[in-house]
């Protein structure tokens, strides 16, 4: 399969749908512009945002975040690329920076839709707030970085209206060559799937300035594991997820082991992990991952193994079966892994290089034609399975699902936002 072919199918499914249904019934027309606003206007919220206001009809009218200087930056980001677009300026009233810019933001008339781009241990909270004023919500992962917040994100998800539309930024599964494959194995291309292996070699966050103590643990966050959940919650979870979507469950129990052997800036998340998670029927997924060194080295992918083939879903090169079903996506068979680089905002290219702009386009054509979506149970269930790895490791020993559920970590901020008002 092409990309041009699935991009045909795809694109006459929703023309089809179009027809069927020109006028939503939440107070819009088909492709009109959906108001979106930024929350948290770091590398990568700026990205995503950017993209939406490229490859879909969301125009970004309002910005939030908790310092002012990254608010100040993606005000002119965005008045540029609107003035490109052809868009009106950001309304200096829809701008807000210091702890209660989450509220104030939720609260704003004129904002149809809030994409939530804060550090992890913040994303229940904001969601909460999003949701409770019936806006469309863009949620990046993790949803929650720990059991306590994963439950809550959970009783929030029965509060979602039947107009609001939730989604979760699990974008890895909206990638063209990964969803042409997932679904060839999820049709039983493998056969008995028996095992899978998991891998996401990444290089060390940058560091970021900040004045000492609480302002530089929150412009570092990918450092702290209270802020970030760790790397196994809040980087590698798309490799997790990606096997949680195709398997259609999660993970039973985990055992790892890992640790902090390299790194030695300010921070306590681990630089590596080594996890054996069990899914039911005694299907075995072994997961690695790395986030060091300043080499150019960049893997993220899965392998599946099972009676009747093998499937190969990197980040970059072939995506292929092997097997009595044979199956590939042709424009990447000419490409290798070597040839992949990191993208610390999540531009990755090769493999993944639509992955953004089509779950964008899908998340927007729920708010404007429908159906809605309600995606914050799913994104818990793989924050759990995430949470769990993490549990076996620093504990060192197995940690079941129950276990998890009955016994979970939980993590406090240790500092007052209010110093930042």
């Amino acid at each position: 399969m092409k990309r041009r072919e699935f991009l045909q199918t795809a694109t006459a499914a929703t023309a089809a749908f179009t027809i069927l249904k020109s006028k939503s019934a939440f107070g819009y027309q088909a492709n009109s512009a959906v108001r979106m606003a930024l929350l948290g206007c770091g590398n990568r919220g700026t990205h995503v945002a950017t993209s939406f206001s490229q490859n879909t009809e969301a125009q970004v009218v309002a910005v939030a975040d908790l310092f002012r200087d990254q608010l100040g930056a993606a005000k002119s980001h965005f008045d540029k690329l609107n003035a490109t677009l052809g868009r009106a300026p950001i309304d200096p009233k829809l701008t807000f920076s210091g702890p209660k810019a989450f509220e104030q933001l939720a609260e704003a008339p004129g904002v149809d839709m809030i994409q939530i781009s804060t550090p992890p241990f913040f994303h229940v909270e904001h969601l909460g707030a999003a949701v409770s004023a019936g806006k469309h919500v863009y949620c990046e992962k993790p949803i929650g970085i720990d059991v306590k917040q994963a439950k809550h994100a959970l009783s929030i998800a029965e509060r979602v209206h039947s107009n609001q539309s939730v989604d979760v930024g699990f974008q890895c599964r909206n990638a063209p060559p990964i969803a042409g494959i997932a679904e060839k194995i999820k049709a039983g291309a493998l056969g008995k799937i028996a095992s899978v292996t998991g891998y996401y070699y990444a290089p060390a966050s940058k560091e970021k300035n900040g004045a000492p103590g609480d302002e530089y643990r929150l412009r570092n966050w990918l450092w702290d594991r209270a802020l970030s959940g760790d790397i196994l919650v809040e980087q590698n979870i798309h490799i997790i997820d990606l096997c949680n979507w195709i398997l259609g469950t999660h993970p039973v129990k985990a055992m790892a082991t890992g640790g902090r052997g390299v790194l030695t800036h300010l921070g306590d998340c681990w630089d590596n992990y080594q996890v054996q998670f069990t899914y039911p029927d005694g299907i075995r997924l072994s997961f690695a991952s790395k986030q060091f060194g300043d080499y150019s080295m960049f893997e993220a992918g899965l392998r599946f193994f099972g009676s009747e083939g093998a499937a190969s879903i990197p980040y970059a090169g072939p995506v292929e079966i092997v097997g009595s079903q044979p199956w590939s996506w042709t424009e990447s068979m000419n490409s290798a892994a070597a040839t992949g680089k990191f993208a610390a905002n999540g531009a990755f290219g090769d493999n993944l290089a639509f992955a953004d702009r089509e779950k964008e386009r899908a998340f927007i054509d729920s708010i404007v034609s429908g159906p809605v979506h309600n995606q914050i149970a799913a994104g818990v269930e793989t924050a759990m399975s995430c949470m769990m790895g993490r549990m076996a490791g620093l504990r060192g020993h197995e940690v079941t699902w129950e276990h998890l559920e009955a016994h979970g970590e939980t993590y406090k901020l240790g500092m007052d936002l209010q110093q930042f008002g």
